[in-house]
């Protein structure tokens, strides 16, 4: 009689194939939701950024109006020009343009006019002001809102903000 050892100290061709085929899809099921996870990660970031600067210029804007002599919207609400000096002049003016989705800042201080990009993918952009009971020709308070869009990569992410701001020295 012939004594055969019949333990096993390795695994199957079959037994190798199944653990590699499971392998497979657990990796790719992995490779997905590091894929997804990514692209979040980028929209987020791009939001963001363009959040940001939303607030600084909207931040920017209500510090302007609190500190103004005087306030001036245009009857589209697109633009709002305020008088630091108090000599009746628009010394600086926010301006949306809706076309190229931009606000611009109109410095007009030094005697010449420079326009400077102050925010960008903005795709909506209304100043209203509220005159002063009993002076009509004398704005309050101004609400502003904004809305940004980031449109990069085929995220098409928007964000309103609002703000408001009293003309402190009309008080």
């Amino acid at each position: 009689m012939k004594n055969r050892c019949q333990s096993r100290w390795g695994f199957t061709l079959a037994e190798v194939l199944i653990s590699m085929a499971i392998l497979a899809v657990l990796l790719t099921a992995v490779a997905a939701a590091f894929d997804a996870s990514m692209k979040n990660y980028k929209d987020n970031e791009a939001i963001s950024k363009t959040m940001n600067a939303a607030r600084a210029a909207l931040l920017r804007i209500t510090n302007d109006i609190r500190t103004a002599r005087g306030v001036v919207v245009n009857a589209e609400h697109t633009e709002c020009s305020i008088d630091k000096t108090g000599d009746g002049e628009a010394d600086i003016t926010y301006r949306y343009d809706a076309e190229e989705e931009i606000l611009y800042l109109d410095d007009y201080s030094s005697g010449t006019e420079k326009s400077y990009v102050l925010c960008e993918h903005v795709t909506e952009m209304k100043f209203v002001g509220a005159a002063m009971p009993g002076r009509p020709n004398q704005v309050r308070n101004v609400r502003i809102t904004m809305t940004v869009t980031d449109k990069d990569e085929g995220a098409n992410l928007s964000r309103t903000l609002a703000a408001a701001a009293v003309v402190r020295r009309n008080l």
